[in-house]
């Protein structure tokens, strides 16, 4: 059955073409599984909380703005009664009863693993100037002064690096709560907010269900912004812009998903295994909380491929968000994030804290990350914790603080057929990674963790095999392409790093018992193996000792990320040395199997990899390094999105 919804309509009114309903949220409560909710065009202020879920993969309910119609979801709503204080610094008093039960204004962010920037209040609102957010002031002096900012302290790297958007800036607000109303000042400059649309937000969420388990959504085609989400760390329910709340098989496509104050979609955990318990508590790590959390999800909350996870999130366009483009914990196992543009993410820099990037994955159990064009982000894509048979493929990375970091995971995880195009490239505080025709063309960073321990699994399931810290290595670089460039260290670009360690896994066990015999003692002295071959090395980035076939090439090439109009493209240019080098097609057997696992890399289905697609989906015909499989000699233009 078609359930329509239209501007022009009535709660009353039976939901048919002729007779549509007036609000989303009124369609999510009847809706029941095989039916499709249709939303005519027009701008819609609520919360859409589905009651019912679908039954299986034939029987969603569907949630889809109508054919070449314009459907805006918001959590905001318009603020028109601002007083002039003195110059451009306008006031705004707002009567709490239009917040019900939730004040953005008073709901200030808090969490595991969240550090304030310099000890400010982050509150969940926020107020747009025709769309585009604010900045949050800490007092109305700050308001009235009005600063640009022109420089930023970037947390992970610990770099002073430019501010991306300086005139934004200086847009600040500020609000004082009392019982009965709110009252907002905000410095507008330029802009007279009678000639403008002045928005503030006042819902957590757009699309996203208080109760678990509602299975089988789809939600299509729509823009959804400006929502008061709260910080999403690991170790708490992490709702999104929108979310699916502990289920399985949604699927969120062809949508324009923006100005979440944290994270834009949301793959993560429920509440019920853990909620912040480091922050209120503060007796035990919360490395120590977030592995109760894992128990917890496995013994009693159904955490298992049956039941969670196995969402599709596909082409949809994700900006503007404070923390996340996608989040997930434990949430997420068995899902597709295919053909999402992700950017701007992280930028405004008005908090700080560990769970901050484009897409940031804890337990991405045999997820797909295929490709996907992330750039302008903090950090493109974190890996966190059980990434295992997860693959990151045909990806492009580019003018990110940081590009791609992998941690405590033990694998196998697979990255190929990506660009790694930022300063800061690959981050691996990790194992038993397959990296295998990619362009870096910027720092490689290598941590071990020995103070930490993480499960594995075994193969394509939750059910928690061992676990284990990170000893550093067992990694397959295969048929990558390294750029250098003059201002970083060239040590940290290529694979000159590995030359201590072992190139057989039996040599790394002689190695091993050839130490005095404790136990656990032995592995953590001697490197694990690198098994590297087949490599290319530009402009001075070097080459491991160890590798015995590889082109090293002075050459500095041309390499860039550009965009033409609506369309993305990739520049190179490579000598004739690289494009007559043969660089074997890898495949499941020739990488193997990681060591601490003792898994093969594989497929979802347990099929074999057979590493022939190349960055633009094309079958590779010829045997290259790198990415793309027909590169010429001189320059090369790709478009790539």
């Amino acid at each position: 059955m078609q359930i329509h919804v239209a501007k022009t309509g009535n709660d009353h009114h039976d939901g048919t073409a002729e007779r549509p309903l007036l609000t989303i949220n009124h369609a999510a409560q009847i809706a029941q599984p095989g039916d499709t909710v249709i939303v005519h065009e027009g701008e819609y202020r609520e919360w859409v909380n589905p009651k019912n879920a679908g039954l299986s993969d034939r029987r969603r309910i569907v949630y889809q703005a109508a054919p070449r119609e314009k459907v805006v979801i918001k959590g905001s709503e318009v603020v028109t009664e601002w007083e002039e204080i003195a110059g451009s610094v306008y006031k705004a008093i707002v009567d709490n009863k239009v917040f019900g039960e939730f004040n953005p204004f008073d709901d200030e962010l808090n969490g595991d693993w969240l550090i304030s920037n310099l000890n400010r209040k982050t509150h969940t609102a926020d107020i747009y100037i025709d769309g585009v957010s604010m900045y949050e002031a800490q007092s109305l002096a700050e308001v009235d002064a009005g600063e640009e900012r022109n420089h930023v302290h970037d947390f992970m790297t610990d770099e002073e690096i430019a501010e991306p958007y300086p005139a934004r800036t200086k847009y600040k607000w500020f609000a004082e709560v009392t019982d009965d109303v709110t009252t907002i000042y905000a410095n507008f400059h330029d802009v007279k907010p009678s000639e403008h649309l002045i928005e503030m937000n006042l819902r957590p969420y757009v699309f996203y269900p208080s109760q678990i388990g509602r299975n089988y959504i789809t939600v299509r085609g729509f823009e959804m912004a400006q929502a008061a989400t709260p910080w999403t760390p690991p170790t708490a329910e992490q709702p999104g812009l929108i979310g699916a709340h502990w289920s399985k098989g949604w699927i969120i496509e062809n949508n324009r998903i923006h100005d979440a104050k944290t994270s834009g979609i949301s793959l993560g955990k429920e509440r019920a295994s853990g909620d912040n318990y480091y922050t209120h508590r503060r007796d035990k790590p919360g490395y120590q909380y977030q592995l109760e959390t894992v128990f917890e999800a496995i013994n009693n909350h159904g955490w298992r491929k049956e039941t969670i996870g196995s969402h599709i999130v596909r082409n949809n366009e994700i900006y503007d968000c404070g923390q996340n483009g996608i989040v997930g914990h434990l949430g997420c196992v068995f899902s597709t994030i295919a053909d999402n543009h992700i950017y701007n993410i992280g930028l405004k820099r008005e908090y700080h804290g560990w769970e901050v990037a484009g897409i940031k994955l804890h337990a991405a159990i045999d997820v797909q990350l295929t490709h996907n064009h992330i750039h302008n982000t903090v950090l493109g894509t974190w890996l966190d914790w059980q990434t295992q048979g997860t693959r990151i493929n045909r990806n492009v990375y580019h003018h990110n603080n940081r590009d791609f970091f992998v941690e405590v995971s033990h694998g196998p995880f697979m990255v190929d057929h990506n660009v790694f195009g930022s300063e800061n490239a690959v981050d691996e505080f990790a194992q038993g990674g397959a990296f295998v025709n990619n362009l870096i063309a910027g720092a490689m960073k290598r941590q071990k963790v020995l103070n930490r321990t993480t499960p594995y699994h075994t193969p394509h399931s939750t059910q928690i095999a061992g676990y284990a810290c990170v000893y550093g290595g067992d990694d397959r670089f295969y048929n990558n392409v390294f750029i250098g460039t003059p201002n970083k260290a060239w040590e940290v670009q290529g694979t000159a790093q590995f030359a201590e360690a072992p190139t057989t896994l039996e040599a790394y066990i002689d190695a091993v018992h050839m130490t005095r015999p404790t136990d656990i003692e032995q592995f953590e002295t001697v490197e694990q193996p690198m098994y590297v071959s087949h490599n290319v090395y530009l402009n001075g980035a070097r080459a491991t000792t160890a590798e015995k076939t590889n082109v090293i090439d002075e050459m500095n090439p041309h390499f860039d990320v550009v965009k033409q109009g609506e369309a993305y493209y990739l520049e190179l240019s490579v000598p004739e040395s690289v494009t007559n080098f043969v660089a074997p097609t890898q495949t499941s057997e020739t990488l193997g199997k990681v060591r601490l696992v003792d898994a093969e890399f594989e497929q979802p289905d347990g099929s074999d990899y057979v590493l022939n697609e190349d960055l633009v989906g094309d079958k590779i015909e010829r045997e290259l390094a790198g990415p793309v499989g027909n590169l010429v000699v001189g320059e090369n233009r790709i478009r790539i999105w």
